[in-house]
C-alpha cells in the first residue's frame, strides 16, 4: 500500500489479527471477531480490507489444515479396532485369568504402540500447525501495526 495510513488503519488492521486469538476463549472467534472487524470496515479502508483477508484465508486455511491432518489418521485407527475386540488385546487370554491374579505386563502383550504412532505423526501436525498459526499472526499484527503489509505464508485464497 503506496498511501500515507492513519494511526487508526494500523491500529485496525493489526487488531484484525489479533482477534484471531479469541479462539482460545470464545468458539470460532478466530473467524466471527475478525470476520466482524473486517466487514464493518472494508469500505473505509483498503488496508483494513486487505489485511482483513489475508487473516480471515489464514485462519480458514489452517482449519482446513487440520481437518485434513486428522483425517488421514482415520484408516490407522480404524485398522486398529479389530485388535481392540480380540480378547488378547490387554494381555488377557481367557477369562478364566482373571481368577488366578497373576497380573503381569510385558512388552509382547502391549500393543498401544501401533495406536500411538498414527497419532503421534497427527498430534505433532497439529501441533506444528498451532505453532506456525500463532507465530505468524504474531509477525502479521507488529508488521501490520508498523504499517507494512502482510502475506501469510500457506494460505488458500477463499476471499478475494
Amino acid at each position: 500500500m503506496t498511501e500515507s495510513l492513519t494511526k487508526h488503519e494500523r491500529n485496525l488492521s493489526a487488531i484484525i489479527h489479533a482477534s484471531t486469538f479469541s479462539k482460545y476463549f470464545i468458539p470460532f472467534g478466530n473467524f466471527i471477531l475478525p470476520l466482524i472487524l473486517w466487514t464493518a470496515n472494508k469500505k473505509e479502508h483498503k488496508f483494513v480490507d486487505y489485511n482483513g483477508k489475508q487473516a480471515l484465508n489464514f485462519q480458514i486455511s489452517m482449519l482446513l489444515y487440520s481437518i485434513v491432518a486428522g483425517l488421514i489418521s482415520i484408516p490407522f485407527f480404524i485398522g486398529f479396532l479389530p485388535d481392540l475386540f480380540d480378547g488378547n488385546f490387554f494381555g488377557f487370554h481367557r477369562l478364566s485369568d482373571l481368577n488366578n491374579l497373576d497380573i503381569h505386563i510385558s512388552s509382547d502383550d502391549f500393543r498401544f504402540g501401533r495406536l500411538f504412532w498414527p497419532a503421534g505423526i497427527t498430534g505433532l501436525l497439529q501441533v506444528a500447525l498451532v505453532v506456525i498459526n500463532v507465530v505468524y499472526t504474531i509477525l502479521a499484527t507488529i508488521r501490520t501495526n508498523e504499517g507494512e503489509t502482510f502475506k501469510y505464508p500457506f494460505t488458500i485464497k477463499f476471499i478475494k
